[in-house]
């Protein structure tokens, strides 16, 4: 799934809590997911991060700014999916709010390449999501 805004506003800055800074596909098979979004929205490669048994992660650029990756779903992974990373002001507070709102966190929290940290998880109603930002 994709989104696009309703507004006729300039995006957020990046970084902004409660907006998505970061897309990421899970697909199918990354190079022709890749060669489909590409030719779609004119999306260029960026950095290619090798990760061992999972594959290639290939991130990247809209308009030249890294916007996401794209990488081959694990075999235990049942459908390609999209995961969405919205931005909070710290990952640990917002893990505290995930879990007192009934959710669960799945995984992390991570840091990532650029000293962010990341927290995938689900809604109380079994929808994965993924938090980015400082931990504290």
């Amino acid at each position: 799934m994709l989104f696009k805004g309703t507004s006729d506003e300039a995006p957020a800055p990046a970084g902004t809590p409660g907006h998505i800074d970061w897309r990421e596909l899970h697909a199918g098979e990354r190079e022709a997911a890749f060669a489909f979004y590409s030719s779609l929205f004119g999306w260029a490669k960026a950095e290619a991060i090798d990760m061992g048994p999972m594959g290639v992660y290939q991130t990247f650029a809209i308009d030249g700014a890294q916007s996401g990756g794209i990488m081959t779903k694990t075999p235990q992974t049942p459908a390609p999916f999209w995961l969405y990373y919205f931005n909070v002001a710290t990952v640990e507070a917002a893990m505290t709010r995930v879990k007192s709102g009934g959710g669960q966190v799945l995984n992390g929290p991570h840091q990532v390449p650029g000293g962010s940290w990341i927290v995938q998880c689900f809604d109380p109603q079994g929808a994965m999501f993924a938090l980015v930002g400082p931990k504290r």
